[in-house]
């Protein structure tokens, strides 16, 4: 099984893809909408947070999470990946080796191959918008200096668009001037790329592209992270075949399921229903 993790319903626009693009795996989505937003909060509590999802979903049988969230990712990826993971025991009494580490669970995120994408298509001007936790790990341009030490870029905080898309603001011309302030110092560096950092970004999709220009390629993160995972599975068969295949998908959130379903529908872009459910 392979377990989605994101703060809240972000990673529904993400999961959309992979979903369609790899149906035949089940799956559980966790929204952590209890204690949403990440983004305003400090790296020790994300980093805390992070794990105690993550480890409530190898709990369920994932032997993959992807963490569908940007700040998640920023902040408590690497090192869940170093130490958390290495160290990682199986809680479950009825699998044989109980107790014993599980060095096969993997942990995914976003930023990797949304970098990776990025770089691919840049000319050298790549700009960055996310909530200002990921904004303040620099994590996108520590991987994208890695790929491409000569790559420029830039980054600016948005941390208003959030609850406005939450509060069903998207279309609104408020919204609109300020998605129009957060981008006009960037429009100014004559970018040739834009990474949007957050998963909420891609419902404003048409208004960024239209508002940074055609000789600015915006990038959906969707597409990009499910073709990724696509291609992680393919050189992976040692994980990809402990996957369940039964084409299920389990939703599951913190808080309530009623606000969830409904919110959670539009950026999954169908009707879904949740279950509500307690991880720490």
């Amino acid at each position: 099984m392979i377990g989605i993790f994101d703060s809240g319903f972000g990673g529904l626009t993400v999961f959309k893809h992979i979903a369609a693009k790899l149906p035949q795996y089940d799956y559980i989505y966790l929204g952590d909408n209890a204690r949403a937003p990440y983004g305003n909060r400090s790296p020790e509590t994300i980093y805390q947070f992070t794990v105690e999802a993550v480890d409530w979903l190898f709990k369920q049988g994932c032997e993959l999470v992807v963490l569908a969230c940007n700040t998640a990712s920023a902040e408590a990826l690497r090192k869940i990946q170093q130490e958390w993971l290495p160290q990682y025991k199986d809680p479950s009494p009825h699998r044989r080796g109980e107790g014993e580490v599980l060095r096969h669970r993997r942990v995914l995120g976003v930023i990797r191959p949304i970098a990776e994408a990025a770089v691919a298509v840049t000319t050298g001007r790549v700009g960055v918008v996310g909530t200002r936790a990921t904004i303040a790990s620099h994590a996108y341009e520590r991987e994208l200096k890695k790929l491409n030490p000569d790559v420029t870029v830039f980054e600016t905080a948005c941390p208003l668009l959030v609850p406005l898309i939450e509060e069903g603001w998207a279309k609104k011309s408020e919204t609109k001037r300020i998605l129009r302030t957060y981008l006009h110092p960037l429009r100014l560096k004559q970018l040739d790329t834009l990474i949007l950092g957050c998963t909420h970004y891609p419902i404003l999709l048409n208004e960024f592209v239209a508002k940074m220009g055609k000789q600015c390629k915006v990038l959906d993160p969707g597409p990009i992270v499910a073709a990724s995972l696509a291609d992680y599975l393919s050189r992976h068969p040692e994980i990809e075949n402990k996957l369940t295949k039964k084409g299920n998908t389990r939703f599951c959130t913190t808080d309530t399921s009623q606000r969830f379903n409904e919110l959670g529908s539009q950026f999954f872009g169908k009707s879904i229903q949740a279950k509500r459910v307690q991880i720490s």
